[in-house]
């Protein structure tokens, strides 16, 4: 505890507990943990190039926990953890061009990018559901 001018003793930091969470923080902190996973996505593109490169029984390996249920759910968080990240780094350079401080502006760039998030990510997989003829 640190004496204030007034003799009563304050916290050295505000309790986090107190505050309730803003868009602002949510979408800061879900950027760094959408950095974080995309870093583990690409060791992931790494293992399955050389799975690719080794020949075609390591890569019947990969294929199949990629077709796998649990391969789809991760290869589906993986296309959300994109888009976020993506939609989060073009607000940060509106913001480094000096766009969109307002009150306002900063919360409606942040559910934009939540939104297109979102909508990008389905669209992904709409077009690939289209494409590789699923459900026929």
């Amino acid at each position: 505890m640190v004496q204030t001018l007034s003799g009563r003793p304050r916290p050295l930091s505000p309790n986090i507990q107190i505050y309730r969470p803003q868009l602002t923080s949510v979408l800061s902190i879900a950027n760094r943990i959408t950095g974080v996973a995309l870093s583990v996505y690409a060791v992931a593109l790494v293992i399955w190039l050389l799975a690719v490169a080794a020949g075609p029984d390591s890569y019947a390996v990969a294929h199949t926990f990629i077709r796998s249920w649990l391969g789809q759910i991760l290869l589906f968080g993986g296309t959300f953890c994109f888009f976020m990240h993506f939609c989060g780094g073009i607000r940060h350079l509106a913001w480094d061009a000096g766009y969109g401080f307002s009150l306002r502006a900063i919360y409606a760039s942040g559910w934009a990018v939540v939104a297109v998030s979102i909508a990008l990510t389905l669209l992904t997989w709409a077009i690939e559901f289209a494409v590789a003829g699923y459900g026929r």
